[in-house]
């Protein structure tokens, strides 16, 4: 869950070392920084930037209760339900730290049992909680305000039914999948290129998140897309698969895979130029985000992009079976939102881009004892974002070095080396190198002293990040830092009251044992590849902030994601002047405070609401 808390806090604080003083006082005064011409990607990111001078992006203002989207969508009536062991049958589990740091178990094979363990243990319902008179939900993958805008589809053989290949919708709410249409047998191949066991596609409905946060929505939406991705490799990895993006195809090539017109609100043939309130079910249709391959682990399918891309076209003249939930009675569209995802959109394949696998590698280890006794499986259902931190609970250093090193995108190196292709879990679900990095605001940590640090996870970056950021930063390594972290100090001093600062006044942000702001290399990568880039870094971030959720909740602790803060005063900070870097999701770690008030209930069966 993102923190979004637009309140006024005192910004009394310790007293701060007065280099830390003076990048909060510069800060205060940063400038907007400009997007380049024709560049609808940074158009979009510009003008949906957080100010502490000019205010925040645009938004609703106060919350239409009345109007608050149902968080599930389902198809009535469905051709057919394929319902799914509750819980999955899934024996002891794997240690928790055995995913990173031993090689996969033997893949099992597709069935309804391993569907569900798969969709059990990613994109779930975790609990239901009850105060007073709410009831909600949460559930495995997180969301920006528990509001869960991504949705899930299966294209698999039918494990009850051989030879006969179906797309299904799957709706966490009853743990089932909703078969939706039945594929030509004729297409397998092309679209299980063996020994592929399933495609797995994400969408996102834009008007859950834009109900709340307005303009900015869209941002969100794809943090989700990226948390979602992370959790479906790691579920995959389980069960001895693997999972990499297909992200040859195209977006149309998406749309027939998830059947978006199918059952849905027709868009109208224009896109509003402004905002429009009032009955727009039209906005309540499903944007495809992307689809991964799920594979045994060790294998590497032969996909031919334009084979699939063909059988997938097909789809159009299949029969689709269900009319989608309304979810909400009226809307708000939030123009820019609709015009920008169709402005990134990406048409195929970038000049000689193939499917390919990366080797699994293992990630670095200081000691499997710095966790708690907790199974994967444990720990992914146990996940929960903090609503606070105690400002006390100090962790230890190995720990955090040991966390850092499960956020590095191809594992331990040799002293020398230099991080490699994404191939660790679960950033071997991405098929680009690593664009995002981390610059962390160092709180409660023993034996580290507290201050601004710098995880660099492509040192392919270090110079251009080192001449663009603060001539006067140390970039020294810091104590007993291992061999192979590209960890390093920028500056000592008391940063609370900065991080607290940038991120919107919220005091999470300072209370942990550290935060952090993840910055991507930006404008270059819209530049050289193409504006299709801008919402895969945002998966990226989302992949990076389940590491953190997981790793947090694994030593006993917990953490939570923090999309509102002060966009261009973090890049005064950090000296960074331009849109070479941009910084697009914060987090916090530490120990959370519990509000006793809340009470937890089972996952399932769950009440009888949609909440």
């Amino acid at each position: 869950m993102l923190l979004l808390r637009h309140r006024p806090v005192s910004l009394r604080r310790a007293r701060l070392h007065p280099a830390i003083h003076l990048l909060v006082m510069s800060s205060a005064s940063a400038s907007v920084s400009s997007p380049p011409a024709s560049s609808a990607a940074a158009d979009y990111h510009c003008r949906t930037k957080h100010s502490l001078t000019s205010g925040y992006a645009r938004g609703p203002g106060r919350l239409d209760w009345a109007n608050q989207p149902n968080p599930f969508l389902r198809f009535s009536p469905p051709s057919s339900l394929i319902l799914l062991p509750n819980p999955p049958p899934v024996g002891a589990g794997i240690p928790y730290p055995s995913l990173f740091h031993s090689p996969p178990p033997p893949p099992q094979p597709l069935s309804v049992e391993s569907l569900s363990a798969l969709l059990f243990h990613s994109l779930a319902l975790s609990a239901w909680k009850s105060a007073g008179v709410s009831t909600w939900s949460l559930r495995v993958n997180p969301s920006s305000g528990n509001l869960h805008p991504t949705e899930a589809h299966l294209l698999f053989e039918h494990p009850l039914e051989p030879g006969r290949l179906v797309v299904s919708h799957y709706a966490p709410r009853d743990h089932l999948l909703e078969v939706r249409s039945a594929a030509p047998v004729g297409d397998r191949s092309a679209l299980l290129p063996p020994p592929a066991t399933a495609v797995l596609a994400l969408s996102s409905i834009f008007w859950r998140e834009s109900w709340k946060y307005g303009e900015r929505a869209l941002r969100y939406c794809n943090h989700d897309v990226g948390h979602a991705l992370a959790a479906v490799a790691l579920a995959t990895a389980a069960l001895g698969w693997d999972a990499r993006l297909l992200d040859g195809l195209s977006d149309e090539d998406l749309g027939c895979l998830v059947g978006v017109g199918k059952g849905a609100p027709a868009p109208p043939e224009g896109l509003p130029d402004k905002m429009v309130r009032g009955e727009t079910p039209w906005v309540e249709r499903q944007h495809p985000d992307c689809a991964v391959l799920l594979f045994p682990s060790g294998s590497e399918p032969e996909v031919d992009y334009g084979a699939m891309s063909a059988a997938l076209r097909g789809f159009e003249g299949l029969e689709w079976v269900g009319k989608a939930n309304s979810l909400s009675k009226d809307h708000v569209v939030w123009n820019v939102i609709y015009h920008t995802a169709e402005a990134v959109k990406k048409h195929g394949p970038a000049p000689g881009e193939r499917f390919s696998v990366s080797p699994w590698q293992r990630s670095a280890a200081l000691s499997d004892g710095l966790y708690k006794e907790l199974t994967m499986q444990e720990v992914v259902r146990c996940r929960r974002s903090a609503v606070d931190m105690d400002g006390v609970h100090v962790m230890r250093r190995d720990t955090f070095y040991q966390i850092l090193l499960h956020c590095l995108p191809s594992g331990g190196v040799s002293p020398g080396e230099r991080q490699g292709p994404q191939s660790t879990l679960p950033f071997r679900v991405l098929p680009w190198d690593a664009e995002v990095h981390a610059a962390l605001f160092v709180h409660r940590v023993s034996g580290l002293p507290s201050g601004l640090y710098f995880l660099v996870r492509n040192e392919e970056h270090f110079d251009t990040l080192r001449s663009a950021m603060r001539q006067d930063f140390e970039w020294a390594r810091p104590e007993g830092c291992p061999d192979g972290l590209p960890l390093y100090r920028l500056m000592k001093g008391d940063c609370q009251r900065l991080a607290m600062q940038i991120s919107c006044f919220q005091d999470i942000a300072s209370h942990g044992c550290f935060s952090l702001g993840m910055i991507a290399r930006f404008e270059p990568v819209l530049r050289e590849k193409g504006e299709w880039m801008y919402p895969r870094l945002f998966w990226e971030t989302g992949v990076l902030g389940q590491v953190l959720y997981l790793e947090a909740h694994a030593i006993g602790i917990s953490a939570t994601g923090i999309g509102c803060y002060f966009d261009d005063a973090v890049h005064e900070a950090l000296g960074l002047k331009d849109l070479e870097f941009q910084s697009l999701y914060h987090f916090t770690v530490g120990a959370p405070v519990h509000d006793k008030r809340i009470m937890s209930l089972p996952a399932y069966p769950g009440p009888g609401i949609d909440a």
